[in-house]
């Protein structure tokens, strides 16, 4: 019977013959990566291409539909929805930004998305595309310090780059995701320590301090091409995190006119505190390929895992904790310096800001409107 043993260079030895290893095997060999799957150019060609494709559809179907009648789902139709492996799905797309292109790849991967979803490279800290490895490191690309000044006019400036979708003063507690939709802002938050000593107090009425005061709120969407990372919108101290697993379905506008209560079903990161003029919270809420939520100064947050129980929801006091990263904390919360870089998303996604503020404080805003880092929102 033949025998063959392999020798330690690779060669194989057969009836006292020596025949060297192929090509292929000294590849193997030298890189030590010979088990490893390498990166198949064709596939992810075909992925980048499919998905500009469908997204082409999708913002097409976005654009018809601004301008149409509101039509909320049915509670069956926002079931099927939500029955679909949105968060399988997105946890996969991680798994694919952080595969490592080929240097030859990288420019012809990253000009299509920038085409795509008219990236301003300009903007970029790095603008070499052969700089950034992988997907995942592309999509949180920093910016040069000088393309976001603060405005120095507003004591509130936008937390993020991308679209307003709407704006204005919280009533019956009840919140607009977009125009002529809402959601109930008690299921937004959670519940709170704070008890009402008027029966007939309303939940907008335990988040103020100050009879004097109004409750307002903010939507800004991220776009996939807008910058990823999100800011400190003012000075303010974060006292609580509260994070509510839950579906990943997309927050574009046409789907958030379409299912009621978007903001409440889908997973989200609400960061609550102190600002001079009261409460103050803002809401990173995840999407679809948005499984990835991250807050800088709280290494704990653990994103789109696999198992959560519904309607569940975790806490984190920063008053009993010691020491935040680099943070001071005072008074029992996490300082935050207005324009202060804060977190980011993986693709795109959504920023609700809820604040307390004089009834005299109006906003310099406009539906639908682009909007970029530090920008003014209102003043007083």
């Amino acid at each position: 019977m033949a025998t063959a043993v392999r020798t330690s260079r690779g060669a194989v030895r057969s009836f006292g013959r020596v025949f060297p290893p192929s090509l292929s095997q000294r590849r193997s060999l030298n890189t030590g990566r010979g088990l490893l799957p390498r990166p198949r150019p064709l596939p992810l060609l075909l992925l980048t291409g499919g998905g500009y494709l469908g997204y082409q559809h999708y913002r097409r179907r976005g654009q018809q539909e601004d301008d149409a009648p509101s039509s909320v789902a049915t509670p069956t139709q926002v079931a099927l929805y939500r029955s679909f492996p949105t968060r399988l799905l997105s946890r996969a797309w991680g798994r694919l930004n952080g595969v490592e292109l080929p240097t030859w790849l990288r420019k012809p991967v990253y000009s299509l998305y920038i085409w795509t979803f008219g990236v301003n490279m300009q903007e970029a800290a790095v603008e070499d595309l052969h700089h950034y490895r992988n997907l995942g490191e592309f999509f949180r690309r920093r910016l040069k310090p000088a393309v976001r000044p603060l405005c120095a006019s507003s004591c509130l400036v936008s937390p993020a780059d991308g679209r307003i979708l709407h704006f204005g003063r919280v009533k019956n507690s009840e919140v607009e995701q977009v125009k002529g939709v809402t959601y109930s802002l008690e299921n937004f938050l959670g519940p709170q320590k704070k008890q009402a000593h008027d029966p007939s107090s309303s939940f907008r009425d335990l988040l103020l301090s100050s009879p004097d005061s109004d409750l307002f709120h903010v939507v800004v969407y991220l776009a996939p091409g807008d910058y990823h990372c999100f800011h400190s919108p003012t000075d303010w101290r974060v006292e609580l995190r509260r994070h509510f697993p839950g579906s990943l379905m997309s927050v574009n506008p046409g789907v958030a006119r379409w299912v009621k209560e978007l903001f409440c079903l889908n997973e989200r990161v609400a960061l609550t505190g102190q600002w001079q003029h009261g409460f103050f919270s803002l809401t990173a809420v995840g999407a679809t390929n948005v499984g990835s939520i991250r807050v800088y100064f709280d290494q704990e947050l653990q994103t789109n895992t696999p198992r959560y129980s519904k309607g569940s929801f975790h806490d984190r006091n920063y008053a009993s904790v010691h020491q935040v990263a680099l943070h001071t904390l005072a008074e029992g919360g996490v300082t935050l310096q207005r324009g202060e870089v804060l977190g980011e998303f993986n693709l795109g996604s959504t920023i609700v800001l809820l604040f307390e503020a004089p009834k005299d404080f109006s906003f310099s805003l406009q539906p639908g409107q682009r909007i970029r880092v530090g920008e003014g929102l209102g003043s007083l």
